[in-house]
């Protein structure tokens, strides 16, 4: 009705105030969502906070109802990228390898392992139709010997097994305030 005092919502701010809150929201919520999962692996004595789970988090907090974000694509997309770099550590023999930081530079094998652990990650994802960008990051952890089989691979996992569930929940939760709003707005209450 007009002339009836409405409560300024997200919706009646300004463009770069609503930027500004919604900055402030994701600072705080990547922020602690990391800092718990990195306390979770300090308190286990693994490393959980991989660089995978930077732009996993980046997509799942950002683009909350992307495709890319949906859970069955972030879960797929990191199970099969930890497929494809397992087997090409293995069909390139290089399951002893040392990283690529420890030796400073990639081997021949290496590099050859990182491509098709890639190429075959983004094959198999548009196949399954579950595209997940960040997914391709795990390959290169694994295959480069970063996250190689053992603690570091279990604690890249975790990790991001943590993040995932996490952030599904965060956004479950917003969901929620986000659809009483639409209905009280449509109910002219």
């Amino acid at each position: 009705m007009a002339g009836t005092p409405h409560t300024p919502g997200r919706a009646t701010m300004p463009a770069p105030a609503r930027r500004w809150a919604a900055g402030r929201r994701l600072f705080l919520t990547s922020a602690v969502l990391l800092a718990v999962v990195g306390a979770i692996g300090q308190g286990a004595g693994w490393v959980l906070l991989t660089t995978t789970l930077g732009p996993t988090a980046y997509m799942l907090l950002t683009q909350p109802e992307s495709e890319a974000a949906r859970l069955r694509n972030s879960s797929l997309g990191h199970a099969t990228a930890t497929a494809c770099g397992l087997a090409c550590l293995a069909v390139f023999g290089l399951w002893q390898q040392p990283s690529v930081v420890e030796q400073k530079r990639d081997t021949w094998p290496q590099i050859g392992a990182q491509a098709l652990a890639v190429g075959l990650t983004v094959l198999l994802l548009e196949l399954f139709r579950a595209q997940h960008p960040p997914a391709a990051a795990t390959a290169l952890l694994i295959t480069s010997g970063i996250a190689r089989p053992g603690p570091p691979l279990y604690g890249m996992l975790t990790g991001l097994a943590l993040l995932i569930a996490c952030a599904a929940l965060l956004a479950r939760a917003e969901r929620r305030p986000a659809a009483a709003d639409a209905r009280e707005e449509e109910g002219g209450g």
